[in-house]
């Protein structure tokens, strides 16, 4: 592992394949004027467990880790890391690479690309840039304009509810599992008035029962501050 040196870019590897992984460590001690190896991982949880993973400028990411789709996971690391996200992968999907960029990636490079492409890829997305085909692009924005499309459909619903349906969610998340009489006592209301007001969230949120309810409700934090 090479010294840390000023302006060059740590990178942090993640790849189930320890000979890919032997490999790729390599090649960025090879680049040592360009950039520094932090570290490496085999999966996500190790990752995560890594301190050195924290300080990364970028993260060059398998998309394949032993079966388990990576790209799975780039909202959260996205989230807890600092370092910019480049998806390495043997994948031939197009829509995979696609969801892995709408997902929080800010690039791909195919395995069988020249060890050059990789090194230029990563030092693009640590300058801000996005690395991918520009045949991908139409179609990660149809995937973004889709994402957005539905989140606005669901702050819609959210917003239709009123302030007494806000306080039942709320309720229901509160007593998760109680039976509606303690619900609804909770709330200063009546069982039959409780059923009223839950067969009306139902229809606003597009949700079949409690259970339903329950989890949507944590998903997207509705009745958070009164729970």
């Amino acid at each position: 592992m090479t010294t840390c040196t000023t302006n060059t870019i740590g990178v942090f590897l993640v790849d189930d394949h320890r000979a890919t992984l032997w490999g790729l460590e390599r090649l960025i001690d090879s680049a040592s004027d360009r950039m520094r190896l932090l570290g490496s991982a085999t999966s996500i949880d190790e990752l995560l467990a890594t301190p050195a993973a924290f300080e990364a400028d970028v993260l060059v990411l398998d998309l394949d880790l032993g079966g388990v789709d990576a790209s799975l996971a780039l909202p959260e690391l996205g989230q807890r890391l600092r370092a910019r996200i480049l998806v390495l992968t043997g994948y031939r999907d197009h829509d995979a690479q696609c969801r892995a960029v709408a997902a929080g990636a800010r690039g791909v490079v195919r395995k069988e690309e020249s060890v050059e492409q990789l090194l230029r890829a990563i030092e693009q997305v640590h300058a801000g840039d996005i690395w991918v085909n520009r045949g991908m692009i139409d179609d990660i924005m149809g995937l973004l304009k889709g994402q957005r499309a539905e989140h606005d459909e669901q702050d819609a619903r959210i917003a239709g509810l009123t302030q007494k349906e806000t306080e039942v969610v709320a309720a229901v998340l509160r007593h998760r599992g109680a039976k509606s009489l303690v619900i609804a006592e909770s709330l200063g209301i009546s069982e039959h008035t409780l059923r009223n007001h839950l067969t009306t969230i139902y229809h606003k949120l597009g949700v079949h029962g409690r259970l339903e309810l329950y989890v949507y409700a944590k998903e997207h934090q509705i009745g958070a501050a009164n729970h």
